[in-house]
């Protein structure tokens, strides 16, 4: 499992040596910090896409001078990397309104507080609409078409059509791949958990996505020949939203739960739709941005309760758990509307609070031990 070692390691820590040789070969790296930043435009533009996390983060002492204390712990945590110099081979960072912390930690970043690299850094916010519809598209294939333009007066360069159909076309291709993935977890026995599927999950937004392409085919080759995790006592749905954390989940997979399936915005939301590669590409990519698998932010709960209850049965998942984060406020109503429609559906549910940290580890536990008990009774 080479491909799988390779791939994992690249989520234990912010920098990696792919990072490290781009950078090195004069590239320039962009981060953001959603899933509805269109990454095929970044990469277009000759420049390697960089998904934000807070990994190794032990403090929010920093964070917590430039942010409010009811905010998120994933966006305090990160700011506090941010202004401890930790995202220097940033050469630009792309937000979107996600949520009201993710703006407001984009206004830390944008006052000069943050220290980066070599200047003049790109700054850039997305205004991406709330609901999928012909005005709505219209709107977002506008607004891309002046975030190329800002990439290309910012670095001197031309992101052509072409260039964007090629970027589509790699994006297209990590996609299916992972799908193909997840489409060995509903076997009986899969071959890879929950926790590594995360870690995959990671990588892919964390190097060049041609090398991860490479990898993926290979890895796929590779589990074929795998054991499958078969000594399981439930199979289970994970739901929730910024989680970068494998142990996380890997707390359920050691008491003998097994995540088969997730609505994770590292997971399904990342790259379940593809984009059209026939289309003009601009409108292409506000089509698939928008109608893709939404999170709360956007309007849409019934299409994404649909979705849910669909993979558990595709999945023959035992059970849902909602991993919400503490003062996630898109989350916090989306969790309890989920677990009320839950109920009535019968699919047992449950959701968990948490903190960025995994400082409450023996409460987790305990908590995710009564409920494989409960779906073992069932």
């Amino acid at each position: 499992m080479q491909a799988l070692a390779e791939l994992s390691k690249l989520a234990d820590t912010l920098s990696n040596p792919y990072i490290e040789h781009w950078k090195e070969e004069g590239g320039k790296v962009i981060g953001y910090y959603c899933t509805y930043v269109p990454v095929e435009l970044i990469h277009a533009a000759g420049m390697l896409p960089y998904r934000v996390r807070a990994t190794g983060s032990t403090s929010t002492a920093l964070g917590d001078l430039y942010s409010d204390p009811m905010m998120c712990t994933f966006t305090r945590h990160s700011l506090d990397h941010a202004l401890r110099g930790e995202y220097r081979f940033l050469d630009g960072l792309v937000a979107a309104f996600s949520c009201d912390h993710i703006r407001r930690m984009f206004d830390a970043w944008s006052y000069g507080k943050v220290e980066t690299g070599r200047p003049p850094f790109y700054l850039r916010f997305l205004s991406v609409p709330f609901k999928a519809d012909d005005l709505a598209v219209e709107w977002l294939t506008g607004e891309l078409e002046r975030f190329r333009q800002s990439l290309e007066k910012h670095f001197q360069v031309t992101i052509t059509d072409d260039d964007l159909r090629r970027s589509i076309k790699a994006y297209n291709e990590k996609r299916t791949l992972l799908k193909s993935l997840y489409e060995l977890r509903k076997g009986e026995a899969p071959p890879v958990t929950g926790a590594e599927v995360l870690k995959l999950a990671i990588a892919s937004t964390a190097m060049p996505v041609e090398e991860f392409n490479r990898l993926m085919h290979k890895l796929l080759d590779e589990v074929q020949s795998r054991d499958g995790f078969s000594d399981y006592r439930a199979r289970l749905l994970m739901v929730g939203g910024e989680l970068e954390d494998p142990a996380y989940i890997e707390a359920f997979e050691e008491l003998g739960g097994l995540v088969v399936m997730d609505y994770l915005c590292y997971g399904v939301r990342d790259f379940w739709d593809l984009v059209d590669e026939n289309a003009e590409p601009l409108a292409a990519l506000a089509n698939r941005y928008l109608y893709r698998l939404t999170c709360p932010r956007n309007m849409g709960h019934r299409e994404r309760v649909e979705f849910i209850n669909s993979m558990v049965k595709e999945f023959e998942a035992d059970g849902i758990v909602v991993e919400r984060m503490k003062y996630c406020d898109a989350w916090g109503g989306e969790s309890a509307l989920l677990r009320w429609t839950e109920r009535k559906a019968d699919i047992p549910c449950i959701v968990l609070e948490r903190e960025f940290l995994m400082a409450g580890a023996g409460q987790l536990r305990t908590r995710a031990q009564a409920f494989l008990e409960m779906l073992r009774e069932r």
